[in-house]
Protein backbone atom coordinates (compact mmCIF):
# COMPACT_ATOMS: atom_id res chain seq x y z
CA UNK A 1 0.00 0.00 0.00
CA UNK A 2 1.56 3.57 -1.15
CA UNK A 3 2.83 5.60 2.03
CA UNK A 4 0.02 9.00 2.34
CA UNK A 5 1.38 12.24 1.97
CA UNK A 6 0.35 15.67 3.20
CA UNK A 7 -0.09 18.47 1.02
CA UNK A 8 3.07 20.09 0.16
CA UNK A 9 0.90 23.11 0.37
CA UNK A 10 -0.12 22.22 4.24
CA UNK A 11 3.99 22.15 5.39
CA UNK A 12 3.96 25.89 5.10
CA UNK A 13 1.06 26.90 6.63
CA UNK A 14 1.63 24.28 9.15
CA UNK A 15 5.02 25.81 10.33
CA UNK A 16 2.94 29.83 10.66
CA UNK A 17 0.90 28.02 12.66
CA UNK A 18 3.60 27.01 15.01
CA UNK A 19 5.10 30.43 15.16
CA UNK A 20 1.72 31.91 15.52
CA UNK A 21 1.06 30.48 18.81
CA UNK A 22 4.40 30.85 19.98
CA UNK A 23 3.33 33.15 22.78
CA UNK A 24 1.04 29.67 24.35
CA UNK A 25 4.39 27.98 24.51
CA UNK A 26 6.06 30.79 26.02
CA UNK A 27 3.29 31.17 28.97
CA UNK A 28 3.45 27.66 28.77
CA UNK A 29 6.90 27.21 29.79
CA UNK A 30 7.03 29.92 32.18
CA UNK A 31 4.25 28.87 33.70
CA UNK A 32 5.11 25.40 34.74
CA UNK A 33 8.53 27.73 36.03
CA UNK A 34 6.74 29.45 38.58
CA UNK A 35 5.11 26.57 39.72
CA UNK A 36 8.41 24.75 40.18
CA UNK A 37 7.76 21.96 38.50
CA UNK A 38 11.15 21.75 36.87
CA UNK A 39 12.21 21.33 40.53
CA UNK A 40 9.74 18.93 41.57
CA UNK A 41 11.41 16.65 39.16
CA UNK A 42 14.90 17.24 39.51
CA UNK A 43 15.20 13.55 41.47
CA UNK A 44 13.34 11.79 39.01
CA UNK A 45 9.58 11.51 37.47
CA UNK A 46 6.81 11.93 39.67
CA UNK A 47 2.74 11.51 39.25
CA UNK A 48 1.25 14.38 38.15
CA UNK A 49 -1.71 14.18 41.37
CA UNK A 50 1.90 14.36 43.41
CA UNK A 51 2.90 17.55 41.76
CA UNK A 52 -0.07 18.92 41.97
CA UNK A 53 -0.61 18.48 45.64
CA UNK A 54 2.52 19.98 46.09
CA UNK A 55 2.06 22.82 44.33
CA UNK A 56 -1.74 23.79 45.28
CA UNK A 57 -3.14 23.45 42.05
CA UNK A 58 -5.25 21.79 39.54
CA UNK A 59 -4.62 18.58 38.82
CA UNK A 60 -6.10 18.06 35.40
CA UNK A 61 -4.29 21.52 34.68
CA UNK A 62 -1.28 20.09 35.85
CA UNK A 63 -1.38 17.39 33.25
CA UNK A 64 -2.22 19.64 30.36
CA UNK A 65 0.56 21.44 31.13
CA UNK A 66 2.63 18.83 31.43
CA UNK A 67 1.00 16.60 28.26
CA UNK A 68 1.74 20.09 26.18
CA UNK A 69 4.94 20.59 26.96
CA UNK A 70 6.30 16.92 26.66
CA UNK A 71 5.17 17.31 23.06
CA UNK A 72 7.61 20.30 23.11
CA UNK A 73 10.19 18.08 24.66
CA UNK A 74 10.49 19.82 27.73
CA UNK A 75 9.38 16.70 29.98
CA UNK A 76 8.16 12.87 28.64
CA UNK A 77 4.65 11.31 29.96
CA UNK A 78 5.71 7.59 31.23
CA UNK A 79 3.30 4.52 30.56
CA UNK A 80 2.36 4.21 34.35
CA UNK A 81 1.11 8.16 34.10
CA UNK A 82 4.30 9.73 35.30
CA UNK A 83 6.07 12.65 34.05
CA UNK A 84 10.10 13.24 33.94
CA UNK A 85 12.35 15.78 32.56
CA UNK A 86 13.98 15.38 29.35
CA UNK A 87 17.45 16.63 28.65
CA UNK A 88 16.49 19.76 27.45
CA UNK A 89 13.70 20.03 30.58
CA UNK A 90 16.69 19.60 32.84
CA UNK A 91 17.71 23.54 31.93
CA UNK A 92 14.61 24.97 33.79
CA UNK A 93 15.83 23.91 37.25
CA UNK A 94 16.91 26.61 39.33
CA UNK A 95 19.37 25.00 40.21
CA UNK A 96 20.95 23.22 36.47
CA UNK A 97 24.21 25.02 36.18
CA UNK A 98 23.00 26.23 32.98
CA UNK A 99 19.24 27.27 33.79
CA UNK A 100 17.33 29.22 31.76
CA UNK A 101 14.52 29.54 34.26
CA UNK A 102 14.86 32.77 35.32
CA UNK A 103 14.79 33.89 31.76
CA UNK A 104 11.92 31.45 30.92
CA UNK A 105 9.79 33.02 34.10
CA UNK A 106 10.72 36.90 33.07
CA UNK A 107 9.06 36.06 29.46
CA UNK A 108 5.84 34.80 30.97
CA UNK A 109 5.48 38.05 33.82
CA UNK A 110 3.76 40.55 33.27
CA UNK A 111 6.37 43.52 33.35
CA UNK A 112 7.45 41.59 29.63
CA UNK A 113 4.00 39.67 28.90
CA UNK A 114 1.73 42.84 28.97
CA UNK A 115 4.37 45.50 26.92
CA UNK A 116 4.24 42.53 24.21
CA UNK A 117 0.57 42.60 23.86
CA UNK A 118 1.05 46.59 23.16
CA UNK A 119 4.09 45.65 20.76
CA UNK A 120 1.73 47.59 17.56
CA UNK A 121 2.17 50.70 19.76
CA UNK A 122 5.79 50.33 19.07
CA UNK A 123 6.08 49.38 15.79
CA UNK A 124 3.62 52.46 14.93
CA UNK A 125 5.77 54.84 17.27
CA UNK A 126 8.89 53.84 17.60
CA UNK A 127 8.31 54.37 21.54
CA UNK A 128 8.37 51.46 24.27
CA UNK A 129 5.25 50.19 24.84
CA UNK A 130 6.58 48.89 28.19
CA UNK A 131 6.31 53.30 29.51
CA UNK A 132 2.69 53.29 27.65
CA UNK A 133 1.51 50.19 29.95
CA UNK A 134 3.26 50.96 33.34
CA UNK A 135 3.38 54.83 33.45
CA UNK A 136 7.44 54.61 33.66
CA UNK A 137 10.28 53.93 32.12
CA UNK A 138 11.50 50.10 32.65
CA UNK A 139 14.44 50.91 34.88
CA UNK A 140 12.58 53.66 36.77
CA UNK A 141 9.79 51.59 37.42
CA UNK A 142 12.10 48.50 38.20
CA UNK A 143 13.77 50.46 40.63
CA UNK A 144 10.43 50.99 42.74
CA UNK A 145 9.03 47.53 42.42
CA UNK A 146 11.72 45.47 44.07
CA UNK A 147 9.96 42.79 43.57
CA UNK A 148 9.35 42.96 39.90
CA UNK A 149 13.19 43.88 39.78
CA UNK A 150 13.73 40.78 41.69
CA UNK A 151 12.25 38.98 38.54
CA UNK A 152 14.38 41.44 35.76
CA UNK A 153 17.85 40.44 37.89
CA UNK A 154 16.95 36.62 38.06
CA UNK A 155 16.30 36.82 34.41
CA UNK A 156 19.85 38.29 33.62
CA UNK A 157 21.62 36.14 35.62
CA UNK A 158 19.56 33.35 34.10
CA UNK A 159 20.66 34.39 30.23
CA UNK A 160 23.92 35.00 31.40
CA UNK A 161 24.81 31.50 32.86
CA UNK A 162 25.66 30.04 29.18
CA UNK A 163 26.17 33.37 27.43
CA UNK A 164 28.99 34.41 29.84
CA UNK A 165 30.78 31.23 29.88
CA UNK A 166 31.09 31.71 25.93
CA UNK A 167 31.91 35.32 25.67
CA UNK A 168 34.75 34.46 28.68
CA UNK A 169 36.16 31.60 26.74
CA UNK A 170 35.65 33.54 22.90
CA UNK A 171 38.18 36.42 24.40
CA UNK A 172 41.81 36.56 25.22
CA UNK A 173 41.68 38.45 28.49
CA UNK A 174 45.88 38.23 28.59
CA UNK A 175 47.07 41.77 29.50
CA UNK A 176 44.17 42.77 31.21
CA UNK A 177 45.03 43.68 34.67
CA UNK A 178 41.68 45.41 35.71
CA UNK A 179 38.72 44.51 34.48
CA UNK A 180 35.74 46.67 35.22
CA UNK A 181 32.08 45.38 34.43
CA UNK A 182 30.18 48.28 34.09
CA UNK A 183 26.46 47.33 34.73
CA UNK A 184 27.20 44.25 35.30
CA UNK A 185 24.54 43.30 37.53
CA UNK A 186 25.04 40.97 40.18
CA UNK A 187 28.67 40.11 38.76
CA UNK A 188 27.81 36.62 36.67
CA UNK A 189 30.36 37.48 33.71
CA UNK A 190 33.19 38.98 36.03
CA UNK A 191 33.16 36.31 38.18
CA UNK A 192 33.34 33.97 35.16
CA UNK A 193 35.81 36.13 33.41
CA UNK A 194 37.95 36.30 37.21
CA UNK A 195 38.21 32.47 37.89
CA UNK A 196 40.12 31.37 34.33
CA UNK A 197 42.43 34.60 35.31
CA UNK A 198 43.82 34.40 38.72
CA UNK A 199 46.10 37.40 38.58
CA UNK A 200 43.27 39.96 37.33
CA UNK A 201 41.38 41.88 39.54
CA UNK A 202 38.19 43.24 39.27
CA UNK A 203 35.39 45.71 39.78
CA UNK A 204 31.88 45.38 39.74
CA UNK A 205 29.84 48.99 39.02
CA UNK A 206 26.03 49.22 39.08
CA UNK A 207 23.19 51.03 40.43
CA UNK A 208 22.76 50.78 44.70
CA UNK A 209 20.02 48.16 44.86
CA UNK A 210 21.68 46.26 41.90
CA UNK A 211 25.29 45.73 43.15
CA UNK A 212 23.14 44.77 46.91
CA UNK A 213 23.19 40.94 45.40
CA UNK A 214 26.66 41.02 43.76
CA UNK A 215 28.73 39.59 46.79
CA UNK A 216 27.23 36.49 46.64
CA UNK A 217 28.01 35.66 43.21
CA UNK A 218 31.72 36.62 43.84
CA UNK A 219 31.78 34.61 47.34
CA UNK A 220 30.56 31.46 45.42
CA UNK A 221 32.62 31.68 42.68
CA UNK A 222 35.72 31.87 45.19
CA UNK A 223 37.22 35.49 44.05
CA UNK A 224 35.54 37.96 46.02
CA UNK A 225 38.91 38.72 47.36
CA UNK A 226 39.81 40.23 43.68
CA UNK A 227 37.09 42.25 43.35
CA UNK A 228 35.60 45.84 44.01
CA UNK A 229 32.38 47.02 44.01
CA UNK A 230 30.78 50.14 43.44
CA UNK A 231 27.74 52.00 42.50
CA UNK A 232 26.73 54.52 40.98
CA UNK A 233 25.34 56.51 37.95
CA UNK A 234 27.06 55.47 34.42
CA UNK A 235 26.01 58.67 32.55
CA UNK A 236 28.18 60.67 34.98
CA UNK A 237 30.96 59.21 36.22
CA UNK A 238 32.98 55.69 36.17
CA UNK A 239 36.06 54.75 38.46
CA UNK A 240 39.17 54.77 37.36
CA UNK A 241 41.97 52.63 36.93
CA UNK A 242 40.33 49.84 35.10
CA UNK A 243 42.98 48.38 32.32
CA UNK A 244 39.26 47.83 29.96
CA UNK A 245 36.25 47.94 30.69
CA UNK A 246 33.20 45.18 29.86
CA UNK A 247 29.83 45.63 29.76
CA UNK A 248 27.34 42.46 28.51
CA UNK A 249 24.31 43.54 27.30
CA UNK A 250 24.18 47.64 28.17
CA UNK A 251 24.43 49.73 24.99
CA UNK A 252 21.35 47.96 23.22
CA UNK A 253 19.42 48.89 26.34
CA UNK A 254 19.71 52.28 24.94
CA UNK A 255 19.02 54.99 21.89
CA UNK A 256 22.25 56.11 20.13
CA UNK A 257 22.57 59.12 21.91
CA UNK A 258 22.32 57.65 25.35
CA UNK A 259 24.56 55.47 24.37
CA UNK A 260 27.05 57.57 23.17
CA UNK A 261 27.09 59.10 26.69
CA UNK A 262 27.32 56.09 28.17
CA UNK A 263 30.27 55.35 26.07
CA UNK A 264 31.87 58.85 26.06
CA UNK A 265 31.99 58.23 29.96
CA UNK A 266 34.09 54.80 29.59
CA UNK A 267 36.37 57.02 27.37
CA UNK A 268 37.07 59.50 30.36
CA UNK A 269 37.38 56.43 32.58
CA UNK A 270 40.14 54.49 30.58
CA UNK A 271 43.63 55.45 30.41
CA UNK A 272 45.24 55.83 26.93
CA UNK A 273 45.70 52.21 26.22
CA UNK A 274 42.49 51.15 27.50
CA UNK A 275 39.77 49.01 26.23
CA UNK A 276 36.46 49.07 25.85
CA UNK A 277 34.65 45.53 25.03
CA UNK A 278 30.97 45.76 24.48
CA UNK A 279 29.70 42.31 24.63
CA UNK A 280 26.14 42.33 22.82
CA UNK A 281 24.69 41.12 19.89
CA UNK A 282 25.34 41.42 15.95
CA UNK A 283 23.32 42.00 13.78
CA UNK A 284 23.70 39.33 10.58
CA UNK A 285 22.77 41.17 7.27
CA UNK A 286 20.52 39.57 4.93
CA UNK A 287 17.37 37.45 5.75
CA UNK A 288 20.07 35.19 8.08
CA UNK A 289 17.64 33.86 11.33
CA UNK A 290 19.18 35.23 14.16
CA UNK A 291 18.52 35.84 17.95
CA UNK A 292 19.39 39.51 17.71
CA UNK A 293 16.39 40.31 15.30
CA UNK A 294 13.81 39.33 17.88
CA UNK A 295 15.81 40.52 20.49
CA UNK A 296 15.73 43.96 18.53
CA UNK A 297 12.09 43.92 18.85
CA UNK A 298 11.93 43.02 22.41
CA UNK A 299 14.30 45.90 22.86
CA UNK A 300 11.58 48.26 20.96
CA UNK A 301 8.81 47.20 23.61
CA UNK A 302 10.79 47.22 26.44
CA UNK A 303 13.54 50.04 26.77
CA UNK A 304 14.02 53.37 26.40
CA UNK A 305 14.50 52.96 22.42
CA UNK A 306 16.93 50.43 22.94
CA UNK A 307 18.31 48.08 19.75
CA UNK A 308 20.61 45.69 18.43
CA UNK A 309 23.06 46.94 16.27
CA UNK A 310 25.26 46.01 13.02
CA UNK A 311 28.38 46.41 12.38
CA UNK A 312 28.37 48.54 10.67
CA UNK A 313 26.51 50.86 13.45
CA UNK A 314 28.68 49.59 15.81
CA UNK A 315 31.35 51.62 14.38
CA UNK A 316 30.00 54.28 13.86
CA UNK A 317 28.45 54.29 17.33
CA UNK A 318 31.86 53.95 19.03
CA UNK A 319 33.33 56.59 16.34
CA UNK A 320 31.45 59.37 17.87
CA UNK A 321 32.70 58.42 21.36
CA UNK A 322 36.24 58.95 20.67
CA UNK A 323 36.81 55.14 20.29
CA UNK A 324 38.17 52.98 17.01
CA UNK A 325 36.23 49.68 16.75
CA UNK A 326 39.60 47.54 16.43
CA UNK A 327 37.29 43.78 15.90
CA UNK A 328 34.23 41.42 16.68
CA UNK A 329 34.93 38.66 18.70
CA UNK A 330 32.17 35.84 17.73
CA UNK A 331 31.69 33.48 20.83
CA UNK A 332 29.68 29.99 20.56
CA UNK A 333 26.11 32.01 21.89
CA UNK A 334 24.25 34.57 19.99
CA UNK A 335 26.55 37.08 21.69
CA UNK A 336 30.12 38.76 20.40
CA UNK A 337 32.37 40.56 21.63
CA UNK A 338 33.10 44.55 20.32
CA UNK A 339 36.34 45.44 21.39
CA UNK A 340 37.29 48.97 20.30
CA UNK A 341 40.04 51.18 21.87
CA UNK A 342 40.44 54.69 22.27
CA UNK A 343 41.39 57.42 18.92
Amino acid sequence: MAARHRPAAALPAEALLQMIVGKWISQAIGTAVELGIPDRLAKGARQCHDIAREAGVSEDGVYRLLRTLSSLGLFAENGDGRFKLTRMGQLLRRDHPNSLAGFARFQAHDITWRPWGRLGHSVKTGMPAFDEVFGAPIFDYLSRHPEDAAVFNDAMTSISATQSRAAAAAYDFAGIGTLMDVAGGHGFLLATVLRGHKTMRGVLFDLPHVVAGAATTFTRAGVADRVRIESGDFFKELPQGADAIMMKYIIHDWDDDSATRILRTCHRALGPRGKLLIVDTVVPPGNQPHYSKLLDLNMLVLTPRGRERTRKEFAALLSGAGFRMSRIVPSASALSIVEAVKR
